[in-house]
């Protein structure tokens, strides 16, 4: 008989801890990109992430490097810290939309104007996950939440494009905004995950990578109908792409 053959196996840069995360909820997916890039680029061992309050709150028990709980919105300020004590160490921060684009924008804003040599994995599905399902800065015009439950209006702001705001700043080094939806786009965001840790890895500056995901408890749909809504209403308003690389023209 002819030997099996091993065609997937769990990445060593994720712990044996099952996840806390709701069925279909695409954070399990992002996790193991970051927990595959980091293992492949042999960068696990000197890596410190950064645990946002949120669905991700939880995550330091998920990575098998060190991991870091930061005050909700504090993340960057939190990662900033540790680089500069421990400027080898590879350091990332896992943030979703509330946290990140709410409390958190200030200090996203000025770790990229410093060129920090942090990266920021951040996951945008729209709203608040772990707090009930309210309006985010990301949710869509019309999209209803426990706080918009006649779907948000102009009057209560326009979604903030972080990805597009991020990429103004001179300090940014590589800004791109990616997608799990699909095996070809999964492997795309394992791509740019990969070249954002490079640049750091390079001590090239800032690097921050948007994921668009999905909450289909809170959105109130199967995680199918969730994929599809997120491609058919979040990804032409977050058009997936890069948005800066100053590293573009290097040798």
């Amino acid at each position: 008989m002819p030997k099996s053959k091993t065609v997937y196996t769990r990445s060593e840069g994720l712990s044996k801890m099952d996840s806390s995360y709701c069925p279909g909820c695409t954070h399990g997916i992002i996790h193991k990109l970051v927990a595959e890039s980091l293992v492949e680029l042999d960068l696990l061992d000197r890596s410190i992430g950064i645990s946002s309050v949120g669905c991700s709150a939880l995550n330091y028990d998920f990575f098998s490097c060190d991991m870091q709980q930061a005050p909700h919105g504090r993340a960057p300020a939190v990662a900033t810290g540790i680089k500069r004590v421990r400027p080898n160490s590879i350091i990332f921060t896992y943030q979703g939309d509330g946290d990140l684009a709410s409390i958190g924008i200030a200090e996203a804003i000025h770790a990229a104007h410093r060129s920090e040599n942090i990266t920021i994995v951040f996951v945008n599905n729209a709203i608040y996950g772990m707090t009930g399902g309210q309006m985010s800065p990301t949710t869509l015009l019309g999209q209803k939440t426990t706080t918009s439950p006649d779907g948000r209006t102009a009057a209560q702001g326009l979604p903030l494009r972080i990805a597009e705001m991020m990429a103004t700043i001179p300090g940014a080094t590589y800004i791109e905004r990616v997608s799990v939806h699909n095996p070809q786009h999964v492997n795309k965001a394992k791509k740019a995950l990969k070249k954002a840790f490079t640049i750091q890895k390079e001590n090239k500056g800032f690097t921050l990578i948007e994921f668009i995901s999905t909450c289909p408890v809170n959105w109130g749909m199967t995680p199918k109908n969730a994929i599809d809504w997120a491609v058919d209403n979040m990804i032409p308003y977050y058009p997936l792409g890069v948005f800066k690389d100053a590293t573009v023209g290097e040798k």
